[in-house]
């Protein structure tokens, strides 16, 4: 773009946001931030990169712009930050609940994503636990540590785990939340049946029937990925190392590389491999600038001090529209045949993964060591202005197929999704009644290979909308005009408009 064109088009985009009622002040200035990344460039762009991304829209960089200073998900490990205390932060090793709840309060302020707020708060039910001797001052103090989590940490991204183990601040947490009905943090139970009780099992069952949290990680899948004791489930559902995370994230927009391509023999041939290769090429740039250029690996204090080590991260190779490609191409194909219904479509998906598995596999970068130095598959949930494009693997909405076929259809793909791929199913708000029964569906669920299950009631008022939580109460506050706390909240009512999130098929257990 001509340099003069390019800077009036960057005013006109600053303007825009300083303008903007619906946005805080917090809110315009991350925009402001963002704006500046997008109209630099800090590396040149590898060949084709641009082709596919504005001529064709076969591939998206994610909102992450081309001068990363900070990698786009840190997990950094709390649990030294609980032995250890913090030098740069005149922290000392906490001794009592209020103290330890103060220290990640502190902390949390200084750990940067690519959203500007920690996408990973810890595993809380691990990290309170040993500080826990009075439950009912407990219960108050984890109310209030709940709440300001919500109150300032301003995006739907943030994301705590609990489990696999029944603690009594596991169980304070659930009651915290379902008493606050906030949609931050995001929270997941890292379940594994022959290790989390029944019964706290179906207090988390009744939580996410009630506020959508927690949802559910099949702990066994991921800890034979990832290693027991040594993931984390960050933001909407990303699987990745403790004490690294994530450097970056790109996504193949599946749905319109099919649309572009002329059939089946040209999507293999041509299409699907060079739109995978430029996508690797352009998460290398962005990774190389990233350890070399950046000062974060160099100076930051979440490295220096050791509660992040840059051998933990990795890529995540990700991508959305599964679904809107194998019925496109199997209908240039002169094949009746629909995804999550028809086994020739669910075949063409086996073989579109199969083909993707391979070829990112082949990929190698240096700076992944822990994952062999390869770059990890996501199932990306999407972004707020898709339209026409399922996330990730997933079924389209309105033609879900019945539960338990359903089920069967994520245990199928999710099994290649290393750092993160799940499906939601909301259930009808009689469900409540009968957590023992939901929770037979999770167990069915990831006995057939289903990686992250998620749930909430019809009649909730949190909802998730693909991987993060909104309040419907907010969206309608936000569509009337209104300025909101959380700037998801804008990303789910533009995605309700577009992705008609609320004609998800109802669950029930009759």
């Amino acid at each position: 773009m001509e340099e003069n064109a390019k800077y009036r088009q960057f005013q006109e985009a600053v303007l825009r946001v300083v303008s903007d009622t619906h946005l805080t002040h917090e809110q315009a200035m991350m925009q402001l931030s963002r704006l500046a990344e997008s109209y630099t460039e800090g590396f040149p762009m590898p060949e084709g990169f641009l082709e596919l991304q504005d001529e064709l829209d076969e591939m998206s960089a994610m909102g992450e712009g081309f001068v990363p200073y900070v990698p786009r998900y840190i997990l950094p490990d709390y649990d030294k930050l609980m032995r250890e205390g913090c030098q740069f932060l005149r922290l000392d090793p906490p001794t009592n609940l209020r103290e330890a709840i103060n220290t990640l309060e502190i902390f949390y302020h200084h750990v940067p994503s690519t959203t500007h707020f920690p996408v990973f708060i810890g595993k809380l039910d691990r990290l309170l636990e040993p500080f826990i001797e009075d439950e009912a001052e407990a219960k108050v103090l984890i109310k209030d540590f709940m709440r300001f989590i919500d109150r300032t940490i301003s995006d739907s991204f943030c994301h705590g785990d609990l489990g696999p183990k029944a603690t009594t601040a596991g169980r304070l947490i659930l009651e915290a939340e379902r008493e606050l009905q906030d949609s931050t943090p995001n929270i997941t139970l890292l379940y594994d049946p022959d290790k989390t009780p029944d019964d706290f099992a179906c207090l988390c069952v009744q939580a996410a029937l009630d506020c959508a949290k927690p949802s559910f990680a099949n702990h066994k899948m991921f800890s034979a990925d990832l290693g027991e004791n040594e993931y984390g489930i960050a933001s909407c559902y990303n699987g990745l190392l403790l004490g690294g995370g994530s450097y970056t994230l790109a996504r193949l927009l599946l749905n319109n590389i099919a649309f572009h391509s002329e059939g089946k023999e040209d999507f293999f041939q041509n299409r699907l491999p060079r739109a995978i290769d430029v996508q690797c090429a352009i998460m290398d740039a962005k990774i190389d600038f990233l350890v070399n250029k950046s000062a974060f690996f160099r100076s930051n204090f979440l490295v220096t001090e050791g509660f992040v080590h840059p051998d933990r991260f990795t890529g995540m190779f990700g991508m959305v529209g599964m679904c809107e490609c194998v019925n496109d191409l199997l209908k240039k194909e002169g094949v009746d045949g629909r995804y999550g219904h028809d086994e020739v479509a669910n075949a063409l998906g086996d073989e579109i993964m199969a083909f993707i598995d391979q070829r990112v596999k082949a990929h190698h970068n240096p700076y992944c060591p822990q994952t062999g130095g390869r770059f990890l598959l996501h199932a990306q949930v999407g972004v707020d202005s898709d339209s026409q494009c399922s996330p990730g693997v997933r079924i389209a909405i309105g033609d879900e197929p019945d539960l338990y076929d359903h089920l069967r259809h994520c245990g199928r793909y999710e099994k290649y999704f290393v750092s993160g791929a799940g499906d939601i199913f909301p259930f009808e708000s009689t469900a409540a009644r009968n957590p023992e029964s939901v929770l037979d569906v999770i167990k069915g669920g990831f006995a057939a290979g289903m990686r992250y299950f998620s749930t909430y009631s019809s009649d909730s008022d949190v909802i998730r909308i693909t991987g993060y939580l909104v309040k419907r109460s907010d969206m309608e506050k936000y569509d009337s005009g209104k300025a909101v706390q959380h700037d998801t909240v804008a990303l789910g009512a533009n995605s309700m408009r577009l992705r008609h999130f609320d004609d998800r098929k109802l669950r029930s257990l009759c």
